[in-house]
């Protein structure tokens, strides 16, 4: 059988109130992918609140559409993503340039984009975009926390290539009972430590900013449409 084709088996049961149910997961490809499939899912069934973490700011189109269809239903949208300075492909301007080194930057003109798009949900407070900045140390972080119900923990980085081409686990944690909320918000608490609130576009930097080779190489990956990455 084809990895595609994976899945965990296992048995369903119950969970007393102090237990917590786990469900392992495992994707690859895209179509019948049950680890992306249960991301979708997580998010269009949200009600309250959604917390994202991801190194690489470039969701997918279905990620990105269920977002956008949780702000209009009112849910409060969180995410947390690397300063490009914390992204492990950056380059210091100081030093020889290469190409790779022009996704960190790629990835903050998405971001600037969605955070331009979205100022009227980031002025309402629907929507809080934190970036993570933490003297040399990088970013590498990625899952999802549901309505303090459900949580992903997977190595998914929620991006293109997380959902088209890498073999990709996670953890679904349900959580009834509340059993691990304070544990979670103290995460979180942590998280947010060293992040910088985002309250409009104008802070993320444009790409006229930028070191002159990097301003080439975006300019021209945008041009080709080549930033599914």
């Amino acid at each position: 059988a084809s990895l595609a084709q994976a899945n965990y088996q296992f048995a369903h049961e119950s969970a007393a109130e102090d237990k917590v149910k786990i469900t392992p997961l495992v994707g690859l490809g895209k179509r019948r992918n049950l680890l992306n499939q249960q991301i979708v899912k997580l998010l269009a069934a949200a009600k309250n609140e959604i917390f994202i973490c991801t190194p690489y700011f470039n969701f997918p189109k279905s990620i990105h559409r269920e977002v956008k269809r949780a702000m209009k239903r009112g849910v409060k949208v969180t995410i947390v993503v690397g300063d490009k300075t914390a992204n492990d492909f950056y380059i210091s301007p100081e030093e020889d340039f290469k190409t790779i080194g022009g996704l960190p930057y790629l990835y903050e003109v998405n971001l600037r984009r969605f955070a331009k798009a979205n100022e009227a949900n980031i002025a309402a407070r629907k929507l809080s975009v934190h970036l993570w900045k933490h003297e040399n140390n990088s970013f590498h972080l990625k899952g999802i926390w549901v309505d303090k119900r459900y949580m992903l923990l997977t190595g998914n980085n929620l991006n293109p290539r997380a959902w088209s081409l890498d073999l990709e686990n996670g953890l679904l944690i349900q959580d009834d009972y509340a059993n691990l909320t304070h544990k979670f918000e103290d995460e979180v608490a942590r998280i947010l430590e060293h992040t910088q609130l985002i309250c409009t576009y104008k802070q993320l930097e444009k790409v006229e900013d930028y070191p002159l080779a990097v301003q080439k190489l975006v300019r021209k990956i945008t041009r080709l449409k080549a930033d599914g990455v």
